[in-house]
């Protein structure tokens, strides 16, 4: 296929979307889980288990580890070592395809079980920065009504990431896979880096065409797929998953305040309707009375903490077009939707509906 780059590459950031930062001096991770079943994979083809991870600084008793960070040029070396090794100048490609979601541990759980794969696209791109720092991924639009979800890393000191680019592809084009089955491929799949010597691997790994030398790494559909359910959908463990990965993204950032913990605690209890107290103290292994002078301290009572959370996902679970009035309700722990309505006047002045309009610009 030709590598003439597609100006329609030049995707406008979707409404929401958080760019990862690059400040600061500390090298940017990525959760281990991303590596799991690498060791099989250099087994497979020959390689030498040990030589590879030790030229690269990596444990193999790392590797796949759910909540385990590594560095992530440590990451995109240990690939490139097990292509170079094995002389499996493709070992990314391979690995990214054969990748299951559920592999990715809770950055995958929480796509696997969210209602459609709209949704669980927004919730990926919305956590990125919790499971993979310095690192670009989002849901842009074309210029001929075509979506893509576009990919790059973006710490200059990476250069060599071609097997990265290839595996990670793989692993969100088996998301896709996940609602729309096997079978399904994109329309176009595209790499930042040359054209390898053999590109038809490439398009039998994605059924789709390949170009390269890209601004970057996308996989291109249509925007009619979003509305597919996934199969394994689960708003509970949804919400529980991005919790975790919030709380994770909070400890590699640095100490995590109090208020921040009850936050948490608080929206992954919402589902089951408005958490008491008592009940986020035992989360938290803390006692009310403790919870209620930290809140204090910044002019805020449990109530009113409650609440606050209550609106603020109310308005974030708005903007995901493909989540149902009534799936929203659920997550936000209202008994049924006419509660959920009420709710919603008496913050705005006007229903759920116009406020989900006005907040997509409709």
């Amino acid at each position: 296929m030709t590598a003439t780059p597609d100006p329609d590459l030049s995707g406008v950031m979707q409404p929401g979307r958080r760019e990862p930062s690059t400040a600061g001096a500390v090298p940017p991770v990525v959760l281990a889980s991303a590596a799991t079943g690498i060791v099989e994979q250099i087994e497979r083809r020959g390689g030498d288990v040990d030589s590879i991870f030790g030229n690269t600084g990596v444990s193999p008793s790392m590797a796949g580890a759910p909540t385990l960070p590594i560095r992530l040029d440590c990451f995109c070396r240990l690939f490139e070592e097990a292509a170079h090794q094995t002389g499996d100048e493709n070992f990314g490609l391979w690995f990214g395809n054969q990748f299951r979601p559920h592999d990715l541990g809770l950055w995958g759980y929480l796509a696997v079980s969210s209602p459609t794969l709209g949704a669980a696209l927004h919730n990926i791109t919305e956590t990125f920065p919790c499971h993979q720092q310095h690192s670009l991924l989002r849901l842009a639009s074309r210029h001929d009504g075509r979506l893509m979800l576009q990919y790059q890393i973006r710490a200059s000191a990476i250069v060599e990431r071609r097997q990265d680019a290839e595996l990670s592809l793989g692993m969100f084009l088996n998301i896709f896979r996940e609602g729309l089955g096997r079978s399904w491929s994109p329309d176009v799949v595209c790499f930042e880096h040359p054209r390898p010597p053999d590109a038809g691997q490439h398009e039998a790994a994605f059924g789709a065409p390949v170009h390269f030398s890209h601004p970057t790494n996308a996989l291109v559909f249509r925007p009619d797929v979003l509305e597919r359910p996934m199969p394994r959908r689960d708003l509970k463990m949804m919400t529980m998953m991005h919790a975790c990965l919030e709380a994770l993204g909070s400890r590699a950032g640095g100490g995590e305040p109090l208020i921040d913990r009850v936050r948490m605690a608080v929206r992954t209890r919402l589902p089951g309707g408005w958490p008491p107290l008592e009940t986020i103290g035992e989360d938290l292994r803390l006692s009310p009375a403790s919870i209620r002078r930290e809140l204090a301290r910044t002019g805020l009572t449990y109530k009113e903490l409650v609440q606050t959370t209550r609106r603020e996902l109310a308005f974030a679970y708005l903007r995901q077009r493909h989540l149902l009035l009534s799936e929203i309700a659920f997550l936000l722990g209202y008994s049924e939707l006419s509660a959920f309505s009420r709710a919603v006047r008496r913050w705005t002045g006007e229903s759920p509906k116009t406020v989900r309009g006005r907040l997509l610009g409709g």
